[in-house]
């Protein structure tokens, strides 16, 4: 713990997270998906591989990749010299964005020390509210239940605002065509985007940003690892489990599984000791995008620390190969 500590492994991360945006960038518009996640798979690996800690991926990225990915539940990561670490990562949030040369795609990448993140042997899928710091201490598991409505009227009451002033991330999916009815009935407004729910997880649980609240079914994979962040911003997080198929839900109930169960932040994450680290692909709401120009290249790249509340912003120039 100490090693940890002495260095900040913060930056060690965005090291990373900017060389996997690099590489994934250059993919941008040109709607090839193998090469755009083996650009970016790559990357990362080789930058974890370098690190001195003993890191094991909590939430994997099976069945998402056609090639298949390294980043598999359980898998190792690190040089294994240095302290035990819980994992978790996307090297392209926000692929299709990528493809598609859309905005709001990022890089991520969170460290916590070992067995402090929940990771479910099942699910793919799970129901999330995400908000700041200020709604926090009022977002209670029986919100998930609750109306869209009813929870829309205590954001709005407690961050002083009139609900139409109110701005709601979703997911552009048919699952939330219910959803987003009920945001528009209450008079918020939505926000739909196509994909990256772990960068409108940290919008929400971001105080100076225009998105008071995410909500709607994202993937278990990508909720994990935004509670990592949402939770060293002093944000608040529920979720549950929440099967879209059969075979999901013979996999959830064969598992064990509680689908009433509702995890919060500390449930996800048992740990203050959080390193979080994302970097922007393509420009979007929540950082820029990289921008190559004559052998260089610019990056832009959040990095958070729970134990010491630090943000940082870093924005970095450097030279590229062509």
């Amino acid at each position: 713990m100490t090693n940890i500590r002495q260095r900040n492994l913060g930056l060690d991360l965005a090291r990373m997270t900017e060389a996997t945006a690099l590489q994934a960038g250059r993919w941008m518009g040109l709607g090839n998906r193998l090469k755009a996640d083996a650009a970016a798979t790559q990357a990362m690996l080789e930058g974890l591989n370098e690190l001195e800690v003993d890191g094991c991926i909590v939430v994997g990225e099976e069945g998402r990749h056609e090639l298949g990915s390294p980043f598999q539940t359980g898998s190792r990561v690190g040089n294994g010299r240095g302290p035990e670490m819980d994992v978790v990562l996307d090297p392209i949030d926000g692929t299709r964005l990528v493809l598609e040369g859309r905005p709001g795609a990022i890089s991520v990448l969170g460290m916590t020390p070992r067995g402090s993140v929940w990771s479910p042997t099942a699910g793919v899928y799970m129901e999330k509210i995400v908000v700041d710091r200020d709604v926090g201490s009022a977002l209670v598991p029986e919100c998930i239940d609750a109306p869209a409505a009813w929870t829309l009227a205590l954001i709005a009451r407690i961050k002083h605002k009139e609900l139409r002033d109110l701005v709601v991330f979703v997911l552009d999916r048919p699952r939330h065509a219910n959803l987003i009815e009920e945001i528009r009935m209450a008079g918020a407004r939505v926000a739909l985007h196509n994909e990256g729910d772990i960068g409108g997880a940290i919008l929400a649980a971001s105080p100076d940003s225009n998105v008071d609240v995410l909500m709607g079914v994202g993937g278990v994979a990508e909720g994990v690892t935004a509670a990592c962040a949402v939770k060293a911003l002093g944000g608040s997080i529920l979720g549950r489990l929440s099967p879209q198929t059969d075979q999901e839900q013979e996999q959830v109930a064969l598992a064990g599984l509680d689908l009433n169960q509702v995890v919060t932040c500390d449930d996800l994450v048992r740990s203050d000791e959080i390193y979080f680290a994302a970097t922007g692909v393509t420009d979007g709401p929540l950082l820029d995008g990289v921008q190559y120009h004559r052998g260089r290249a610019k990056t832009h790249t959040l990095v958070l620390r729970a134990e010491t509340g630090i943000y940082r912003e870093i924005r970095a120039e450097r030279m590229v190969e062509n």
